[in-house]
């Protein structure tokens, strides 16, 4: 080698999958050096070709090393695996010992892998004996689960992503589809460029963007999609526009809706939801008289107390219609998280077990102990995840296991979850990143790895399985989900004495045990393995033995899998939210995702361009109800239910309908002054799905007379950003975030409601370099993330006549992921 030659390692590209939505998008992966560079979408995954949203985009942004739990702690101090899971296992056998397998539990997510999910089922179930094991898909599916069984006979969505091409009408209930899977609603504006006659009907309580650009939308009041869906039946069956042939030879139980119909009548419904009649006539119509009717929902409809309704009232719809088993027909449910399909597939919930088996059902428990090879799955019903914190907290539960997931932000009524965690015995928390709020409640710290440092396999919202790789290994001592679980599982074998098989050595062969618990069953993958992974891509289950290919829509045949063949009407009974407005908390909280962030914010909140189409924390409301509240635009508000308050800013939002709050899902401690927003939210479950309301919550609105505001502003370093997170909770109002420039700034927006204490300004301008800046400014969110375009260039460009085609030719926004461009279109049609 010539000398000074350095040599260069060539970039290598690993195809993986999303780790962020329930769409699935495949993803290239550009790596050097164990270091992420780069990534773009993979134009050969069907379930993107090649398209990623605005978060997909900046994933290589997210790979902070510094924000990695990177070695195993227990009670604080830094300790070797071998002693951090030891002393797990011993805590755990102990508990056991003492109190019964049902004095612990595990807490999981649907962002961990099929591989993850099966080994923790089987740990929970087969060797220790509990059916105390949830997951964070209790809060995003389980309605829609409850509801495909009870109307159909099994957790399948029948649907697929091309029935969008094929659709006459899209019915998008409880779903802001352009946030939240930017890539289908993509495909939606496909779609409707190649067939104008494709109509789209949203039925939301806001006018989101989704909304905006529907051919019908019914903005109902809150909770009340029962009796919209009830009145559209009738609509139908007194108007001739049901397929009486489908209903006679495929379905049961019709006839046991006719007092339901007769009641449920367009004017009725009208009072409830807050709509005009004729309206709701109008979606019926449509409804019946497409050819081909497809609808997409999502948490809208399942976080709610009559989740599992709402789905089965919808269900009926297509029932009564035909509108199931054919192109471009069928009720789709929208995955909320990458894996919450593959968790249920392999049991990995409190009702459940492997295989879409019902823990209820003995045959399907002597099954699995079998498959197993232990005596037996215990019959006791598991704690669903509500349950399970409000056993925590009441000693019940002593030991909690928590993987992949941030419950000390993300449950309802936040506030009694972190006084469950502070009470337990013993929290194990298993995570990749350090500030998780979950993660200050931990005896024993396991570090994880994470996106593009694991193998396996997940399922999309289409039950498509793809194939997740490996671009670069973990850092520090990190490990794969399954591999720690497995690890853990041993030792505690070896304490309880008993006898199952977990000394995995690959995710590959717990695949192949998966597998194999799946012959027979509705989601038959025994025709599956890596090999016709790697070699055809990904697919779609049911995918059995000697089959060529994957099933792309289910029940063609008009054969559901319910003891008699056929799928079953459900006489659904509306009833409203837990907690309804009164004088005391007279407005109506609603809650939902931006954009650009995800979840808890563990990830996207390291990325400065995230942060730019919604950089603080706000309640939207309408400008009547701000008028009615005494408040300005901008204006800092105290907003409080019965379990909480929070101090906001104040927007006026067209968006909203008077008397109506929305506040985004994943603001946090971290982020923020106060628990965040689910310190607002409500515990009350589905008794069904046992799904929380987190979409309803009654609150009052309150002016906060701030008595000082400043910002402070720096380059922002690891360090600053811990410090500065100390300072959150010190103040009435605070907002941390994160700009983008030439170099990422740290923001800190503070408010007090009385003068600060002038030795903590001090230790602030120290920290900063620079005093508070206490001169109040209008914040320009970005409508285009990928290049920083704000919201007044679009209005000027717009005021100044720029069509879409313009803004994108002359400012480039819309030109890269796409995310924006229903918003851009909204700006260029709007009416001046």
């Amino acid at each position: 080698m010539e000398e000074g030659f350095v040599a260069v390692e060539p970039r290598k590209e690993v195809a993986t999958t999303c780790c962020f939505c329930g769409v699935g998008c495949g993803v290239v992966v550009s790596s050097s050096r164990n270091e992420i560079l780069s990534v773009k979408g993979d134009a050969s995954h069907p379930a993107n070709f090649g398209r990623l949203c605005t978060k997909g985009a900046a994933l290589h942004l997210s790979t902070d090393p510094g924000a990695r739990l990177l070695y195993p702690e227990v009670n604080g101090e830094r300790a070797s695996w071998n002693e951090a899971l030891d002393y797990a296992a011993k805590k755990f056998g102990d508990i056991i010992a003492e109190h019964g397998p049902d004095a612990v539990a595990f807490y999981i997510s649907g962002q961990l892998l099929t591989e993850d999910y099966y080994v923790f089922n089987k740990l929970a179930k087969g060797l220790i004996g509990t059916n105390n094991i949830d997951t964070n898909s209790r809060l995003c599916m389980s309605s829609a689960v409850a509801g495909y069984k009870m109307s159909l006979g099994a957790d399948a969505p029948p649907c697929a992503y091309e029935d969008i091409d094929a659709a006459d009408l899209i019915l998008i209930a409880g779903s802001n589809t352009a946030f939240a899977h930017p890539v289908l609603w993509q495909r939606i504006e496909d779609a409707r460029a190649k067939n104008p006659a494709l109509k789209v009907i949203v039925i939301d309580p806001r006018a989101t963007v989704t909304a905006r650009a529907a051919d019908l939308h019914l903005a109902l009041a809150p909770g009340t999609d029962v009796a919209l869906f009830n009145a559209m039946l009738g609509v139908l069956h007194r108007e001739k526009l049901l397929d009486e042939d489908f209903i006679r030879s495929h379905t049961e139980s019709f006839e046991r809706l006719g007092p339901l119909l007769e009641r449920w009548t367009p004017e009725r419904a009208a009072e409830v939801c807050e709509l005009p009649a004729a309206r709701i006539v109008q979606a019926a119509r449509m409804f019946g008289g497409a050819k081909a009717a497809l609808s997409l929902y999502c948490q809208g409809l399942n976080q709610s107390t009559s989740g599992t309704f709402k789905n089965s009232a919808l269900i009926n719809l297509h029932l009564a219609t035909g509108q199931i088993g054919r192109a471009g027909a069928g009720p789709f449910s929208l995955t909320g998280q990458p894996n919450a399909m593959g968790g249920r597939e392999v049991g990995g919930m409190a009702n459940l077990l492997s295989a879409h088996r019902d823990l209820a059902n003995e045959s399907d428990r002597k099954e699995v102990a079998r498959l197993w090879g232990i005596d037996d799955v215990p019959a006791k019903p598991g704690k669903t995840a509500v349950e399970l914190f409000d056993a925590v907290s009441r000693g019940e539960i002593k030991a909690v296991w928590i993987a992949c997931t941030n419950p000390a932000q993300s449950m309802p009524d936040v506030g009694a979850v972190r006084k469950a965690l502070e009470r337990a015995e013993l929290v194990v928390v298993q995570e990749a990143w350090r500030h998780a709020e979950t993660c200050d409640y931990a005896d024993v710290l396991l570090p994880a790895a994470t996106w593009a440092e694991k193998e396996g396999t997940l399922t999309n919202s289409e039950r498509r399985i793809s194939r997740v790789r490996a671009a670069v290994s973990p850092p520090g001592e990190a490990r794969p989900d399954w591999q720690i679980a497995v690890d853990f599982g041993l030792r505690l074998k070896d304490i309880l004495r008993r006898k199952i098989a977990l000394d995995y050595a690959s995710p590959e062969e717990i695949f192949n045990e998966h597998r194999e618990t799946t012959r027979g069953r509705d989601l038959d993958i025994t025709g599956l393995s890596y090999a016709l992974l790697e070699c055809d891509g990904p697919q779609q289950w049911p995918y059995p033995g000697g089959a060529k290919s994957g099933r792309t829509r289910l029940y063609a045949d008009g054969v559901f899998p319910t003891r008699s063949g056929r799928a079953r009407f459900v006489a659904t009974e509306y009833s409203p939210p837990a907690e309804t407005p009164d004088a005391e908390y007279p407005i109506r909280l609603t809650t939902g995702r931006l954009r650009d962030q995800w979840h808890s914010m563990t990830r996207t909140g390291l990325v400065a361009r995230l942060f730019s189409h919604s950089p603080e924390p706000e309640v939207l409301l309408h400008k009547n109800t701000l008028l009615d509240l005494g408040l300005a635009d901008g204006d800092l508000t105290r907003v409080s239910s019965r379990r909480g308050s929070i101090v906001l800013k104040a927007r006026a939002s067209s968006d909203m309908r008077p008397g109506d709050a929305f506040v985004a899902m994943h603001w946090g401690g971290r982020f923020m002054g106060g628990d965040g927003t689910n310190a607002l939210t409500v515990s009350a479950f589905d008794p069904h799905s046992k799904q929380p309301e987190l979409k309803h919550a009654a609150v009052r609105i309150e002016p906060f007379a701030a008595r000082w505001r400043g910002t402070f502003s720096a380059t922002a370093t690891a360090d600053l950003r811990r410090a500065a997170a100390l300072w959150l909770p010190r103040f009435d109002y605070a907002a941390l975030s994160l700009i983008e420039g030439p170099e990422i700034l740290l923001r800190l927006d503070l408010a007090a409601g009385v003068d600060p204490d002038p030795k903590a300004l001090a230790a602030l301008e120290e920290l900063f370099g620079s005093p508070a800046d206490t001169s109040l400014s209008a914040s320009d969110s970005a409508v285009c993330a990928c290049f920083k375009v704000p919201e007044s260039a679009i209005r000027s460009a717009v005021a100044a006549g720029a069509t879409l085609a313009k803004l994108q030719k002359d400012l480039k926004c819309g030109t890269n992921c796409g995310s924006c461009i229903p918003e851009l279109r909204r700006f260029a049609t709007a009416t001046p």
